[in-house]
């Protein structure tokens, strides 16, 4: 008599086996430390506006630092500073640089938001900046700036809140200028057509206002600010940098590999290249744009003007705790 097949080494037993062993091996590949998990990327759309600022999130990005720790960084411009932290809110955004002010009116506002890492920095040789007025408008100086409408980048932003107080140290009362919200690109056509009397304008917008003869400047007006405050910090909800601890961690670590990177002689201009890949400027401008210098690391003592500053102009309801605002 003919020897029964096994149960075992039947057809059917033998397929099921193949597919029990495949999906076991699957699995084994996905499990925590392993070769497989270990390649995957944590993702993170980064929300950045039209700044030299945010150098250090370019050249991180441009020249691996993000990707050799594991973050797939997507880099999307946004027109106005103070829409950012709604879209970090909503999470459209994973990670967004506003300025220290939009940041502190978030958290004023009920937002729990914390930075992980610094942008830019103020320094008295930064002529980039300045408050800009139309040709035939008549100011001068500070105290021609009552009754005229002035646009800023974001009301309640750094160069608002900045230029407010530059106008106070002046002795002039701010609360007689008319603040119009206008994006950087739109400066020199609102200029142009009348609309309004002077911007707060940067490079390389200011660049092309006096080139085309549209704009003179009043006052490098930042340059009264102390040196080292941040201008730009990049921030992230709470509750995801808890959740992607490692994440954040590995952001902060590539922005401050970054700054060293800015910082080397002889790198200016594979910064300004990656600049310009992010804000589309023409090679005539962006050899001239000047970059403020990178500051990776934010204390509380560095936010702590800012917060002083925003009180004196009402513009939060209390002093918050800076030190647990900013991730370790």
């Amino acid at each position: 008599m003919q020897a029964q097949p096994k149960a075992q080494d039947h057809p059917i037993h033998r397929r099921r086996a193949l597919r029990l062993i495949g999906a076991g091996a699957a699995s084994a590949l996905a499990l925590p430390g392993t070769p497989a998990r270990a390649q995957e990327r944590v993702k993170i759309l980064l929300g950045y506006t039209a700044v030299s600022d945010f150098a250090s999130a370019f050249i991180a990005r441009d020249e691996g630092y993000f990707g050799k720790r594991g973050l797939d960084v997507e880099c999307k411009l946004i027109p106005l500073n103070p829409s950012l932290p709604a879209a970090l809110q909503s999470d459209s955004l994973q990670v967004a640089g506003p300025t220290p002010s939009v940041f502190l009116q978030a958290v004023d506002g009920g937002l729990d938001h914390v930075v992980l890492a610094g942008a830019g920095t103020t320094a008295k040789s930064m002529t980039g900046v300045g408050l800009v007025a139309r040709a035939g408008s008549g100011i001068k100086s500070a105290p021609d700036c009552v009754g005229k409408k002035i646009g800023v980048p974001g009301l309640g932003a750094y160069l608002h809140v900045s230029l407010r107080a530059w106008l106070k140290a002046q002795g002039v009362d701010y609360t007689k200028v008319n603040f119009v919200e206008s994006a950087f690109p739109q400066h020199g056509d609102v200029l142009r057509g009348g609309s309004l009397d002077a911007v707060v304008t940067a490079d390389p917008f200011m660049a092309r206002i006096l080139s085309s003869g549209v704009g003179y400047v009043v006052s490098y007006y930042t340059t009264f600010l102390p040196e080292g405050l941040p201008t730009i910090v990049y921030a992230a909800r709470r509750d995801w940098a808890q959740k992607n601890a490692a994440a954040a961690k590995g952001f902060r670590e590539a922005i401050v590999e970054a700054a060293a990177f800015i910082n080397k002689p002889g790198n200016g201009a594979k910064v300004r290249e990656s600049i310009g890949r992010y804000i589309k400027l023409p090679p005539e401008v962006l050899a001239t744009i000047q970059i403020s210098p990178p500051g990776p690391i934010v204390t509380a003592k560095s936010l702590g003007w800012w917060a002083d500053t925003m009180i004196d102009q009402k513009m939060l309801r209390e002093r918050p705790d800076l030190a647990r605002l900013i991730v370790a």
